[in-house]
């Protein structure tokens, strides 16, 4: 197995040429001159393909990273050329799905003409016709459908965003009360090392009060012993 740097770029770039070679014969080669629902099913499985494609480039995209920088730029500029065919065949599918949408319009215009026995024309455009209301009221209804759904949503927003204003004053109300029980805090501690200080102040001073009164003990006793 190759465990070269440059070894995953040129196996994706393979692949993406492989893809490529194979969007360009059905757009440009032997699938050109199809018709009708063969042509159809072609501009699917460019689609499809083009898909693989740009994950081929997202994936060299990622492994160029990796490359050093000695040889980056000429790996940089290969991989800006794989982007501009993308580019390229995905602007050349696109004009032609145009082309095939617009062909089987015209062609569906020029099926059928009104009489004054079937006004709407034939029955398959009649048929049509009809089918086209019943997918225009079916839209009509999901916009009605997505209207509702976007309405719940804004009213579900307003009352998450009055939740969390809620949250935020009683986030704040927190904080001052702490802030408060801090000072607390700080006041009572400062109150409890000046009586501390001061114990250790009068346990000196009962510890020199005891001291004078051994030594006047001491010296009276020693006055009636030796006197």
């Amino acid at each position: 197995m190759d465990n070269s740097p440059t070894a995953l770029f040129d196996s994706y770039e393979q692949d993406f040429r492989q893809i490529i070679d194979s969007i360009r014969s059905k757009l440009d080669g032997e699938g050109k001159d199809e018709r009708g629902e063969q042509r159809r099913a072609a501009l699917r499985r460019v689609e499809m393909e083009l898909d693989e494609a740009d994950e081929m480039i997202s994936q060299m995209e990622i492994e160029i990273m990796g490359i050093p920088q000695s040889i980056k730029p000429q790996y940089q500029n290969r991989l800006k050329t794989a982007k501009g065919d993308l580019v390229r065949f995905k602007k050349l599918s696109k004009d032609i799905h145009s082309q095939v949408s617009r062909a089987e319009l015209l062609s569906s215009g020029r099926v059928g003409t009104p009489t004054s026995d079937e006004p709407y024309g034939p029955t398959s455009d009649r048929t049509r016709l009809l089918t086209g209301t019943a997918t225009l009221e079916d839209g009509t209804r999901r916009l009605q459908e997505s209207q509702r759904i976007a309405l719940e949503t804004e009213d579900q927003g307003a009352e998450i965003l009055m939740n969390l204003r809620t949250q935020r004053e009683q986030i704040e109300n927190s904080r001052d009360t702490l802030r408060t029980a801090d000072t607390a805090i700080d006041r009572a501690s400062g109150t409890l090392k000046k009586m501390i200080r001061r114990m250790y102040q009068q346990r000196v001073v009962t510890a020199a009060i005891i001291v004078v009164l051994v030594l006047l003990i001491a010296i009276i006793l020693w006055e009636k012993v030796f006197r």
